[in-house]
């Protein structure tokens, strides 16, 4: 039997609060986590990320080897995470420049659903703060001008964004659409039933 992990994902130093819930498998990359919480949490995947844990980093090593970087993301699972550093919390970090900070609890491992498919969305809270935002305070900022019609900054922040921001829409539908688009792009993990290939 497949084990899967409850990941719970949480934006740090936002409001209002965005945060994710779903299931992995254990043995899952990291390359792969990280396209996982890019769906999940809306971002684009145009920035560059790490996840840390135990005083050591992962994720896209330099390739000419000029600087000592994170370990390789793609060589490295959930699983092994779990039991090199011996913690449950993982911090990812994604965009070196707005630096969004994003804790992973690892709430519980079970063994996969039967006939559940992977990964799979248990819960979303809030929206993704747009790309290039500025982090956290810049964030603060947009929100700041987007709801302040009198702000002087009010038509740029509409101009730049495209139009209003909801920060209590999680999308869900989208997230839902795109896990299942990437499930059969990359493979199913399906416990239970005939399908049995996963890309982890």
């Amino acid at each position: 039997m497949t084990l899967v992990a409850r990941l719970k994902v949480t934006l740090s130093d936002v409001e209002p609060e965005v945060l994710r819930r779903f299931d992995v498998p254990l043995k899952i990359r990291l390359s792969r986590l990280h396209e996982v919480i890019q769906v999940a949490m809306g971002w684009t995947d145009t920035h560059l990320y790490e996840f840390r844990a135990g005083g050591v980093g992962w994720g896209v090593p330099d390739p000419d080897g000029f600087y000592e970087g994170p370990l390789p993301a793609s060589k490295t699972s959930l699983l092994d995470v779990i039991e090199d550093t011996g913690t449950k919390t993982i911090h990812y970090i994604y965009d070196f420049g707005d630096n969004w900070n994003h804790v992973i609890k690892v709430e519980k491992i079970d063994d996969a659903l039967p006939g559940a498919e992977y990964p799979r969305l248990v819960r979303a809270i809030g929206a993704c703060p747009p790309e290039d935002v500025g982090g956290s305070p810049g964030y603060a900022d947009f929100l700041e001008a987007q709801f302040d019609p009198k702000h002087e900054a009010h038509a740029e922040m509409m101009e730049w964004h495209g139009g209003r921001f909801d920060p209590e829409d999680a999308r869900i539908g989208r997230i839902l659409d795109s896990f299942e688009r990437e499930r059969h792009e990359r493979g199913i993990l399906r416990d239970g039933g005939r399908v049995r290939r996963f890309v982890a």
